[in-house]
């Protein structure tokens, strides 16, 4: 809902953050405008200056005291990100944590993984000593989504903050409280660090539109593959890089020789935690028809357990729009009408602002409920010949964000055959929660990464710099070129690759 206040001509405008269970509001923000992105920007230009020359150590040190002031303080996060998204406690809670971990980990691995170090500078310039650094880019824009708004602005931040760069935050519209909270806090913590350092907008996507155009030295967005398209095409006015982390399709393998049980478990909770609403959810399952009933039975047995609402004990909340509710709805029909069988749940599912639990079986891969992304919870399982079939089927999608695989004997194997940015085996999701591992896709799922040493390396530019020791006989990188100098190279190359190569033949 968007206000102002006083008069357009004389305030700022201003939205508000809606609960999508009650409709109560949680709080109201301002609209930002380029104008305000600018100043924010030129601020952090001259705070990034003071902070990459903290060094490692430094900026450990104060992203240490950000860690003890949030965790200290995270009963007013778990609160307002219940009251704004109005999932349950505990999820929120589990971001919290798993946001945690990327600001410690980054923090501390920083050091060991850009600071130079020494590398060959291979036979032909053997007098020159050579270093590699990766250098922090300046300042980074971040974009983050709703559905896990602590966790993205504390894992965006932790990557570009370690790395020695300023960063501006835009959260979505729909969670701007609980973004806004977790940039604040980082001054709360350390009140003496120089203003501009980490900062937020807010407003909607107009004001998205103009942090990707406003001169950031790199966005990194996590959202909608269209929305994603939209962010990559702004950026490229200037030529801004990006890291996109966008939606997936994410499939599950459960092999002949699975425990079954715990696959029925954990496809369960993949794709209904926080209703559905997650990129890296399970949203497909191919089992093979050996193992096809037996999965079936458990399977249903844990989801009728899965409970929608807002009240305590419930498994997860409401849709967080109407337009998702919309797709939800539009992917169930298809499914329906192109034959599938609804083992849980159907048509009567969809009760807004809530959806309850759907598991449909059989769905023709070429139904849109298969095809695209659902981002609601609903569980695909459908009924493969072979694990050979299933790996087709998992890999026959533009996505490619996570997957996993449910099998005792085979598991890295089949592992190795699947086109995804992760990979779980005999459990879901888990590389999400390991901030040293890269979390990022291929194909529409996007490109870049998170978390662990790819995600550190991805707000840095490589520097090379290389000195010269002593010289080395007459100069090839000097007129006049002599014949002998000609006869010293033809000779090294005959002994190195041409000689050499031979005897390892």
């Amino acid at each position: 809902m968007v206000t102002t206040s006083m008069s357009e001509r004389t305030a700022p405008m201003t939205f508000a953050v809606i609960n999508p269970a009650t409709g109560a509001e949680v709080g109201t923000h301002p609209i930002h405008t380029g104008a305000d992105i600018a100043e924010r920007l030129s601020q952090a230009r001259l705070a990034q200056r003071w902070w990459a020359d903290q060094g490692f150590a430094g900026r450990k040190r104060i992203m240490t005291r950000w860690i003890r002031w949030l965790a200290a303080h995270c009963e007013e996060i778990y609160e307002l990100g219940h009251q704004e998204t109005a999932r349950p406690i505990a999820d929120v809670q589990m971001e919290f944590v798993a946001g945690l971990e990327d600001v410690r980990w980054t923090a501390a691995h920083a050091r060991r993984v850009l600071a130079p170090r020494r590398v060959s500078p291979g036979l032909a310039m053997l007098n020159f000593a050579a270093d590699v650094s990766h250098e922090p880019l300046g300042v980074i824009g971040l974009i983050t989504p709703w559905n896990v708004p602590i966790y993205t602005v504390l894992s965006g931040m932790a990557c570009a903050l370690a790395a020695g760069n300023a960063v501006i935050v835009k959260p979505s519209e729909l969670s701007a409280g609980a973004g806004a909270f977790v940039v604040e806090s980082f001054y709360r913590a350390n009140p003496d660090v120089p203003a501009g350092l980490v900062s937020h907008v807010t407003g909607l996507g107009e004001t998205g539109a103009a942090l990707c155009r406003s001169g950031v030295d790199k966005l990194a967005f996590t959202g909608s593959v269209p929305t994603g398209r939209r962010v990559m095409a702004a950026c490229a006015e200037r030529l801004t890089p990006v890291v996109l982390e966008l939606g997936g399709k994410d499939a599950t393998i459960v092999a002949t020789d699975a425990d079954l049980d715990a696959a029925a478990k954990a496809v369960v909770w993949g794709a209904f935690f926080n209703a559905g609403q997650a990129c890296v959810g399970v949203e497909r399952v191919y089992v093979v028809r050996e193992v096809r009933d037996r999965f079936l039975g458990l399977v249903h047995g844990y989801a009728e357990q899965v409970t929608a609402g807002i009240e305590d004990g419930a498994s997860y909340g409401p849709m967080i729009t109407p337009g998702q509710l919309e797709t939800v709805k539009r992917h169930i029909d298809a499914a329906l009408s192109a034959g599938a069988t609804a083992l849980l749940g159907g048509h009567d599912s969809v009760r807004p602002p809530y959806v309850h639990p759907v598991v449909l079986v059989d769905v023709p891969e070429d139904n849109a409920a298969v095809t695209e992304e659902t981002f609601g919870p609903i569980l695909l399982i459908n009924t493969v010949t072979d694990v050979d079939e299933a790996i087709a089927r998992a890999n026959g999608t533009a996505f490619g964000l996570g997957s996993s695989v449910f099998s005792r004997r085979h598991g890295a194997t089949i592992a190795r055959r699947l086109r995804a940015g992760g990979v779980t085996v005999n459990a879901v999701l888990s590389f999400v929660g390991m901030p040293s591992v890269p979390f990022g896709g291929v194909g529409e799922s996007g490109f870049g990464r998170f978390h662990g040493e790819d995600g550190l390396r991805e707000f840095t530019y490589a520097r090379s710099t290389v000195r010269k020791r002593f010289a080395l006989g007459p100069e090839v990188q000097e007129f006049p070129r002599t014949a002998e100098q000609y006869d010293v190279v033809r000779q090294m190359i005959r002994v190195r690759y041409e000689r050499r190569l031979r005897k390892q033949k």
